[in-house]
Order: structure tokens, then C-alpha cells, then sequence
């Protein structure tokens, strides 16, 4: 029996950890790992000490990642893989992420009302560090998907659908200018083999969403995309983004990869390193 206890003691101690959907490093999980380009996690948001770094995880499965502002409570940006192979339906019920409340429990998104039902979490509140649905139910803004359904497929139009991955968005803006460059760019991303994009919003200096006189949500000064489009032999053919204030009315104004960093840069005035692997060039 001690022999069995030690040999079970020595193949438990060389097993990976097992991580949850909150992890430490998004190089800590490979398949989180897969969203950004050759692996490479930009430097952007790193430096929040307030950061969450989210492998956004439905039906045990990753499907994009997001660097999670938890005392803004909205993303910092989301990374994704862009897929449009069919247009399944979604419920479009918002999840939040539970290891943002206890680390200990579900690894998968779930719905708020599911968590509320579970006999084990009443009387738990949610939102210490994350947005909740009644954050936005009663405010003049739009739950703005940073990574949207339509550049998605399958379970990952679903995953979309978590507080986690949107920001309080100009609801003009959300279903108008915006929308039609998400439209554009999803045409034009049809035509790589594959693309990776980095969707992200800038926080503003004192704008909030606010209940019971406190500050909840952030609205978002700007709203920003960046995309980098490779062949079949995985070499770069373009690349680019766009840009937007988070106002009404508003034009979306698209940039190339060198003029949307030193916006970013400005805007927050810190420097910004590259956004995708070697700038996305071959």
C-alpha cells in the first residue's frame, strides 16, 4: 500500500496543473495560446495590475481569449481567430465568467441565472469583478461584442455571448458605422486562409455606468480593431485596422498597423509594442 501511495504521489506530482479559465499567463495554455499570432501575446493592457487574463471556455472548449479589466469591468481586448462557416442561431443569454468570483469554480462561461440557481452560490454577489447584466439592462448603452458572433462559427458564436467580452458601446455607433466595418472587414477576411484579430477598447477618464451611486461599468473613450491576414503557406498577405470614438455621431477611420499603434499610444499615452508577430509582415 505505501509502495502504490508513493507511485501515485510521483505521477500526480509530474502532471500538468490544471488551470481554469482564469490563468495566469495566456502562454500558460496552448490552446488559449492559438488566438494570437506565432503565439504572440502583445505587450498592450499587460502592465494593469488589475488585469484578468480569460481562456473563454464553453461546452469544454476554448474558443478565444480576452484580457479582462476587472476594475473597469469591461475587456481590454479580445483575440480571435476569424471563422465564418455557417450561421447558426444563438440564444443570446449573457454569461459572466464564475473564476472571477472564486477561483474554484466552473472553468466554462456560464449563465448568471444558472449560477443564481445553484444552491451552493446564494446569496454570492457576482460582480466585485466583472460586469453583470443589470449593469446594462437600465443604462442608454449597448453591450458592445468586442469579438461579434458574425466572425464566428459553431459553439463560438455562442462563446461571444459573455460580459466578458463587450464594452458599453454608443448604441448609434454599435448598430451603425461599426457594424458595417465588422460587416466590410468579415468580407475581407473571407479571402485569407486564415486571420487573427485583436478587437479592444481604450477606457475613458470619468464616464460610467453607475447604480446605487456607484461607479460600475466604464464607458469606453474608443473602440479599436486589428486584423492580420495570412496565406495558404502562412505567410502574411495584409493586414490593418480601424478605430472609433465611442460617440454619436462617429466615423470609423481605418489605419494601418504602424498609424493605429501610435493612435493607441497616444490615446493612452504609453508606448505600444507591436500588436501581432513581427507587425504582420513577412
Amino acid at each position: 500500500m505505501q509502495v502504490l501511495a508513493a507511485l501515485c504521489f510521483l505521477v500526480l506530482a509530474h502532471l500538468p496543473p490544471l488551470r481554469g479559465e482564469v490563468v495566469g499567463s495566456f502562454q500558460d495554455v496552448p490552446d488559449c495560446l492559438d488566438f494570437f499570432y506565432e503565439g504572440w501575446v502583445p505587450e498592450w493592457g499587460a502592465a494593469n495590475p488589475n488585469a484578468a487574463r480569460l481562456c473563454q471556455r464553453l461546452n469544454n472548449r476554448y474558443h478565444f481569449a480576452t484580457l479582462y479589466d476587472t476594475s473597469n469591468r469591461i475587456a481590454i481586448y479580445s483575440a480571435y481567430l476569424f471563422q465564418t462557416k455557417d450561421n447558426k442561431s444563438t440564444e443570446n443569454e449573457w454569461c459572466i465568467e464564475p473564476q472571477l468570483v472564486n477561483m474554484s469554480w466552473e472553468k466554462d462561461m456560464k449563465d448568471e441565472k444558472d449560477l443564481k440557481g445553484d444552491k451552493d452560490k446564494v446569496n454570492v454577489y457576482f460582480g466585485e469583478r466583472q460586469a453583470l447584466d443589470e449593469d446594462y439592462l437600465k443604462s442608454k448603452y449597448d453591450r458592445g461584442h468586442l469579438n461579434p458572433k458574425q466572425h464566428q462559427s459553431g459553439d463560438s458564436r455562442q462563446a461571444t455571448f459573455t460580459l466578458t467580452n463587450v464594452v458599453p458601446q454608443n448604441r448609434n455607433l454599435n448598430n451603425g458605422n461599426w457594424s458595417k466595418y465588422e460587416t466590410d472587414l468579415q468580407i475581407n477576411l473571407t479571402r485569407c486562409w486564415k486571420a487573427y484579430v485583436l478587437v479592444g477598447a481604450i477606457p475613458s477618464n470619468n464616464t460610467w455606468i453607475g447604480m446605487n451611486n456607484t461607479k460600475r461599468v466604464n464607458v469606453p473613450k474608443y473602440i479599436w480593431n486589428a486584423y492580420c491576414c495570412l496565406g495558404k503557406k502562412s505567410q502574411p498577405l495584409h493586414s490593418g485596422g480601424a478605430i472609433a470614438p465611442n460617440t454619436d455621431p462617429t466615423r470609423v477611420k481605418r489605419h494601418t498597423l504602424s498609424e493605429l499603434k501610435l493612435l493607441l499610444g497616444q490615446y493612452t499615452n504609453s508606448p505600444v509594442e507591436e500588436l501581432f508577430h513581427n507587425n504582420c509582415e513577412a
